[in-house]
């Protein structure tokens, strides 16, 4: 396209070449970028597909600036169940770099369906949980499939970062996990000490994988990590519906029943790496208490085997009688080598200590 008469065609280049760098796209591209090292993986992904999907195609090549109100809500209606938020902080990171002057985001408040955060399925029943460790333990698939279903409720990750561990992030000797902050969703370095019960899970795991990168590789290469439908593809196989346990519900399992135990919250969240928005307090907490949550693991995996074998006595208050009750019950039995003390610590009584 040739310039009109009397304008300079350097000149005319660079405004063009300046208000395509204050399109919708390439600042969103931009503040994606920024926030790569902040997301999780797949956190990146889903926000790269449904803007790449829904919001470029019709905001995409638009300068920031001249885009409305309802051209953005015309988007965001159809995709507002997905939680779609991206936008806004586009906007807003747009302001931030000068070039824009309001977040017209803010307009569409009460024009679309408020994020609804769905809980994950979780058994939280002591009952329950021991019926759940005993079906899988009985579970019949490929073995790293069961070995995964088996460390789960001992280690209080997320799924995503329980399938793509590595080896290299494992130390038996000191009975610690290291996962490295870019694997973790609140992107720090998270140490998480392991019990006893899941040092010899891990010690069977590294007989059957331990010579290649992932703990729980694919079942088609060994250069990728498991499916993350995996987890909750064997519990659905046990007989367990979506709206009764999940893959991440083994968190919310082991979230509430330490709370009912009575550990104190701040380990807890702690070890569940929620987020600590002081850095400065998240680190001291993380270097000072680490014993702590080693003892707090360690009791945990105890009242998990306390719970699988103790699933049909009934809960009295009465430490004679509990023992009565725990002494006709056959899983018990198969256990006699294990004293009253320990299954007191290890059981419903660990509240008491």
């Amino acid at each position: 396209m040739s310039p009109a008469p009397g304008i300079d065609p350097s000149a005319q280049r660079r405004t063009v070449k300046i208000a395509r760098a204050d399109t919708f796209k390439v600042i969103a591209e931009e503040w994606l970028e920024m926030q790569a090292e902040r997301l999780a993986a797949i956190t990146m992904t889903k926000a790269r597909w449904i803007l790449g999907s829904f919001v470029y195609p019709r905001l995409g090549s638009r300068p920031i600036a001249e885009i409305t109100a309802p051209e953005v809500l015309a988007v965001l209606r159809p995709i507002e169940s997905r939680g779609m938020n991206e936008t806004a902080h586009i906007f807003r990171y747009a302001i931030a770099t000068g070039r824009a002057t309001r977040d017209i985001t803010s307009d569409l408040r009460g024009a679309l369906a408020p994020v609804v955060v769905e809980n994950r399925a979780a058994i939280t029943e002591p009952v329950k949980i021991g019926a759940l460790l005993r079906a899988i333990d009985d579970y019949i698939g490929h073995p790293t499939t069961l070995i995964a279903l088996k460390l789960s409720p001992l280690v209080f990750l997320r799924p995503s970062e329980l399938r793509a561990a590595e080896w290299s992030e494992i130390d038996l000797q000191t009975a610690e996990w290291r996962v490295p902050a870019a694997r973790m969703k609140m992107r720090e370095r998270h140490i998480v000490p392991l019990a006893s019960q899941a040092v010899a899970i891990l010690r069977e795991l590294h007989s059957v994988t331990g010579k290649g990168r992932y703990l729980f590789p694919s079942l088609r290469t060994s250069d990728r990590p498991m499916s993350v439908n995996t987890v909750n593809g064997a519990l659905r196989r046990l007989g367990y519906a979506r709206d009764e346990m999940t893959g991440h519900g083994f968190r919310a399992m082991a979230c509430t029943c330490l709370n009912e135990l009575g550990w104190h919250p701040d380990l807890i969240e702690l070890q569940m790496t929620h987020a600590e928005r002081n850095k400065v307090r998240a680190a001291y907490n993380r270097a000072e208490r680490l014993a702590e949550r080693r003892k707090m693991m360690q009791a945990w995996a105890d009242n998990l085997d306390g719970l699988r074998g103790v699933s049909c006595a009934t809960q009295v208050t009465d430490e004679t009688n509990q023992l009565e009750n725990l002494s006709a019950c056959p899983q018990v039995r198969a256990q006699s080598q294990r004293s009253f003390k320990t299954l007191a610590k290890s059981g419903i009584l660990l509240a008491r200590n």
